[in-house]
């Protein structure tokens, strides 16, 4: 902790005369704070970033339908296939409808199946694929809807939401979102816990020089406004500290994450909103210093008199 000055009481307002020394950053709470709001723009930074995977993966994703055509023979695959393409055309509400390309298909299996180019799949059970485009969020009432209209010439059809196929993924991005939030709001809990000691501790050495100043005429809010500038002073260096090096993680992180190339990857880029968020973490952490300071020194010296 700084030894930070104790003015007399009649050279508060001219800020020159001091009853002790002030030592120049010299104790532990700027690392302590620099080190919460570090971890406190990684938490919101991860936060922030699943919140945007989240919301591009679901834009993207509302209005997707796939229809499988699930057959063991290949002609009558292609014949549903086919039929069902046939009864979906001039469908209300319906923005485009493709069958996905059987080379396709087989380029997405390769991996699995272990096939090579010229190897002949065709009589493999893979589902025919039509993807689907609604003009709004595939509802349970419009996928109800698509089964009764190519249920009949095609029986063998499932239709399903792509955003149901990432329901897991979102309840997990969710519950990740919930823990980031907690770990901010612990890491609140630890800085104000540690400004207090550390306030405390500050009182108790200086508590003789305390009395002598309310002997000449000093008051507690005076006294607080000592205590309460050099948290000041300490919160800022580790505040600003604190989010330089947050921020070369979160950076760090982002290029980590792409060369994944992937969707949700891609969309759980910052913008500039989320940059400005997380410039408010410092800002906010010395507030909360520096009020801490001030309400632990008041209520402190309340007590002593």
């Amino acid at each position: 902790m700084n030894s930070w000055p104790l003015p007399l009481a009649g050279a508060t307002r001219r800020g020159d005369a001091r009853l002790l020394p002030q030592g120049a950053l010299s104790g532990p709470m700027p690392w302590v704070i620099a080190i919460m709001i570090a971890l406190t723009v990684v938490a919101a930074g991860s936060g922030l970033a699943l919140r945007n995977a989240a919301r591009a993966a679901s834009a993207d994703l509302e209005g997707g339908v796939t229809i499988q055509i699930v057959s063991a023979a290949p002609a009558e695959r292609n014949r549903q296939a086919d039929a069902a393409l046939a009864a979906l055309k001039g469908m209300p509400g319906l923005a485009s409808a493709d069958r996905v390309a059987q080379a396709r298909l087989e380029d997405l299996m390769e991996p699995w199946l272990g096939t090579r180019p010229g190897d002949d799949v065709e009589a493999l059970p893979i589902p025919a694929l039509i993807d689907l485009r609604l003009d709004g969020t595939a509802t349970p009432e419009r996928l109800a809807a698509l089964r009764a209209r190519i249920k009949p010439v095609a029986p063998a059809a499932r239709v399903d939401a792509q955003s149901a196929w990432l329901t897991p993924v979102f309840r997990a991005i969710g519950a990740l979102q919930w823990l980031a939030g907690g770990l901010i709001a612990l890491l609140a809990l630890a800085t104000v816990a540690a400004v207090l000691l550390a306030s405390r501790n500050a009182l108790g050495s200086h508590r003789a020089t305390i009395e002598i100043v309310h002997m000449l005429g000093g008051t507690d809010r005076q006294i607080a406004r000592v205590f309460q500038r050099g948290m000041a002073v300490d919160a800022a260096v580790g505040g600003l500290a604190g989010f330089l090096f947050g921020t070369a993680a979160m950076l760090a992180l982002g290029r980590a994450f792409a060369p994944l190339g992937s969707g949700l990857a891609s969309g759980a880029m910052l913008g500039w909103i989320d940059w400005l968020a997380l410039g408010i973490i410092p800002l906010a952490g010395i507030a909360l210093a520096v009020v801490t300071a001030r309400l632990t020194v008041l209520a402190a010296l309340r007590e002593m008199l």
